[in-house]
């Protein structure tokens, strides 16, 4: 007979995971380490997998384990969830993943962290880089929430407006331009821009204006996030379109001076997006809740 999981080992097996030691796992489980060591045994027997294997001094995860490991942690948030009747934010021990652009980082982590620490100091909030826009780490565990300009969901996704945001235009603060307090279309296309597009796009909604109006500009860089296009636009007389929180918050740090743009470019709505099996978690909702009210 084949070796049969159940919750008591996929602890063991989360354990050592976080901790990538017997030893280090046992203690946080309370249990002795030939205890340990034989349900580690079991976990190899039931997964088919070393699960740990030696490195150097150390043990260091195989491949499936680090690719089971985010499922397993959500089973057994799922599993403590139905069995929990008190929720305390006090004694919450949780570490939360969220996917996000570096852009909106900039903007929300530190009051996100700060808001959580408030109320929760046992969460940590562990942001990851935007990569793919697949909906597969929402799935399996691999990531709590996703944070970013995104299309029409999959059935089993919930997703909620997080904030409106407007596109401002931004130039270093000795830059010509930066004389101006409302720039013409037309003194906008005489300078250089910088592109933030994370699919490498040259062209977006700007040059649909420009061009309506005969005006073309000049692209000299594409760089792939807002944060960058910042950065670029702090060192170089290009001009650079910017959302208005990014500008607001770092603008005067970074030496920029920032204006509206003579047109009606559209609205970026930035949304929340996490897994079905999350909606009634009382620990994601106050979270997804704490992220509302920090932007506000």
């Amino acid at each position: 007979m084949p070796e049969q999981l159940d919750l008591n080992l996929l602890r063991v097996f989360d354990a050592l995971l976080r901790d990538g030691s017997v030893t280090a796992a046992a203690e946080r489980l309370h249990l002795s380490i030939p205890a340990t060591s034989r349900a580690l045994g079991r976990l190899r027997r039931a997964m088919g997998d070393p699960i740990l294997v030696r490195a150097g001094r150390g043990l260091a995860p195989t491949p499936f384990a680090l690719r089971t490991a985010p499922r397993v942690r959500s089973l057994l948030e799922e599993a403590a969830s139905l069995v929990s009747t008190d929720f305390s934010l006090a004694g919450l021990e949780r570490t939360f993943t969220i996917r996000i652009n570096d852009g909106v980082a900039a903007t929300l982590a530190t009051a996100a962290a700060e808001a959580t620490a408030a109320a929760a100091p046992g969460v940590t909030l562990r942001f990851v880089a935007e990569g793919s826009e697949s909906t597969d780490a929402l799935r399996d565990g691999s990531i709590d929430l996703d944070i970013g300009v995104g299309g029409q969901p999959a059935p089993d996704i919930r997703t909620a407006v997080l904030y409106r945001e407007r596109l401002v235009a931004a130039v270093r603060a000795d830059s010509p331009l930066g004389r101006h307090r409302r720039p013409t279309l037309a003194q906008l296309c005489r300078h250089p821009h910088v592109s933030a597009s994370r699919r490498g796009l040259a062209r977006g909604p700007l040059d649909e204006v420009f061009g309506a109006a005969g005006l073309r500009r000049h692209v000299a860089a594409v760089v792939p996030t807002a944060a960058v296009a910042a950065l670029v636009v702090a060192s170089s007389p290009y001009v650079g379109l910017l959302p208005q929180r990014l500008a607001e918050q770092y603008g005067t740090a970074l030496g920029l001076r920032w204006f509206p743009v003579p047109a009606d470019l559209p609205e970026i709505e930035v949304r929340l997006s996490w897994h079905a099996r999350l909606d009634a978690d009382p620990a994601q909702q106050w979270l997804r809740e704490t992220l509302r009210d920090a932007l506000r």
